[in-house]
């Protein structure tokens, strides 16, 4: 089974795991450039967002899964920051699509927190 599979029907978790491969994909590409000091901070905060999704499913109370995903859009916000930095400079290769991928996730991150702080 795959991770797709698995979680087919959790939106939250197949955005982040679908952005995490996208982010792997672009950090790869500015490695190859020789871009290391942004490509380990973009992979490191990139791939945290759907890893804090995940452990959020397993949290122990409402605040414990609300606080996990607090994680997760600190993590999102961070990478926003490089992938702006890396669009902002003429010399990185393009990243619109993935700050456009960002944007929902942190859309859906912000809708679940609000929805579940009401409940």
């Amino acid at each position: 089974m795959t991770f797709n599979e698995k979680y087919k029907d959790n939106a939250l978790l197949l955005k982040t795991f679908n952005f995490a491969l996208n982010i792997i994909d672009y950090t790869t590409e500015l490695q190859d450039q020789k871009k290391f000091v942004i490509a380990n901070q973009l992979l490191k905060s990139g791939t945290s967002i759907g890893a804090n999704s995940k452990e959020s499913q397993n949290a122990e109370s409402k605040a414990d899964f609300i606080h996990k995903l607090k994680i997760a859009i600190k993590e999102a916000d961070e990478t926003e920051y490089w992938l702006f930095l890396c669009d902002a400079h003429r010399e990185y290769p393009n990243c619109r699509r993935l700050i456009n991928d960002l944007s929902e996730i942190l859309k859906i991150l912000n809708k679940i927190i609000s929805t579940s702080k009401m409940k």
